[in-house]
């Protein structure tokens, strides 16, 4: 483990590297850490730069907007299953860690991740990581739900919230078919599995601001969900929810922080990108907020023994069942696409 410098030293080293003030405009999803005031302001203060965000509803519309946006933008954050297709394109480009200290800290394996060091050069510095499964209202349950099965129980019809993604929606009915979500042999089974879904569905959820309000209306009590999305549901909206890692497997993800190929910023943004992989930074999102898991060993060792993600991403039974997900090539891709929209339709 790298030594760890005092806030002030840290300010200052940061301050001294800068070469001249910057706007540094970050793509990311709306409250997801990088845009957290209090960790924003403490980094203009710390550096003289200024940062400014922008904001995506899916991975799509992210790549959209690198491509149709060229030098628009300086740090943006890229699931590590869409890192490679985006460094392919020439969207992002390799990142010199070199001076980036909390860089140091970061998990072996994370580190490594074959889709973030894409064609050999690291394209994106790993951030956090996460679980998609889903949560329920603790009061809604007698007993808590254990298994994806959960969301076709005809007792629950009309109170089950899904997210309206063509991949997660495949993926979610290839585990509860008893599939890999990156090998899928049998889509007539997915098929059949996601309409049987549909008359159960309450409504369909696109962000972390749908879901609380849906749930804390009672339009649904248990959804797909976001293990740190639960975190920040209990932890900031006070919510009460719980998450499940299911008995079938859950989708696993790991979220890195790129330079875009045009920015002209790319000192600035790698000052930025090592402010929010720094410890300080990280326990204190967790602990106010609530987050993902730390990319950051050294951030991950700093939580409480109560913490959700010693808890929950803690348990070694829960973590073999996590699938991370891979690329999917484009026309598989479509192929969901059409089958979810296909089926939506029929809503």
């Amino acid at each position: 483990m790298t030594r760890r410098l005092a806030p002030v030293a840290l300010a200052a080293v940061l301050a001294a590297g800068s070469a001249g003030a910057a706007e540094i405009r970050v793509l990311n999803w709306k409250g997801y850490g990088t845009d957290e005031a209090w960790a924003v302001e403490a980094f203009e203060r710390a550096t003289g730069h200024t940062v400014v965000h922008d904001h995506f509803n899916s991975e799509q519309e992210m790549l959209t907007k690198l491509r149709t946006n060229p030098g628009a933008y300086d740090v943006v954050l890229i699931n590590s299953a869409y890192t490679r297709q985006a460094a392919e394109e020439g969207l992002i480009r390799p990142i010199d860690t070199e001076g980036m200290r909390n860089v140091d800290d970061l998990a072996p394996n994370m580190a490594t991740n074959e889709e973030l060091n894409a064609n050999g050069a690291l394209h994106g510095v790993p951030w956090v990581w996460g679980v998609t499964g889903f949560a329920y209202h603790e009061q809604a349950f007698e007993e808590a739900p254990t298994s994806l099965e959960v969301f076709w129980d005809p007792e629950l019809k009309g109170e089950v919230g899904w997210r309206d993604d063509a991949v997660e929606a495949v993926q979610f009915a290839a585990l509860a078919t008893g599939q890999s979500i990156n090998d899928i042999g049998d889509m007539d089974a997915v098929r059949d599995k996601l309409e049987a879904l549909m008359p159960q569905l309450a409504t369909l959820w696109s962000s972390e601001n749908d879901w609380n309000q849906f749930m804390a209306s009672g339009e649904f009590v248990v959804a797909t969900y976001w293990s740190g999305s639960a975190n920040r549901s209990r932890t900031n909206f006070g919510l009460p929810v719980a998450f499940v890692v299911p008995e079938e497997g859950a989708i696993g993800w790991l979220d890195g922080l790129s330079i875009p190929a045009g920015s002209e910023n790319v000192e600035a943004a790698r000052q930025f990108i090592d402010w929010m992989i720094d410890p300080r930074f990280y326990v204190q999102w967790d602990t106010q907020v609530g987050a993902p898991a730390s990319a950051n060993l050294e951030a991950a060792a700093a939580l409480g023994d109560a913490a959700f993600n010693r808890i929950v991403l803690g348990n070694p039974e829960a973590i073999e069942r996590i699938e991370i997900m891979g690329p999917i090539p484009e026309e598989t891709r479509r192929e969901y696409l059409e089958l979810w929209q296909e089926l939506k339709a029929g809503l």
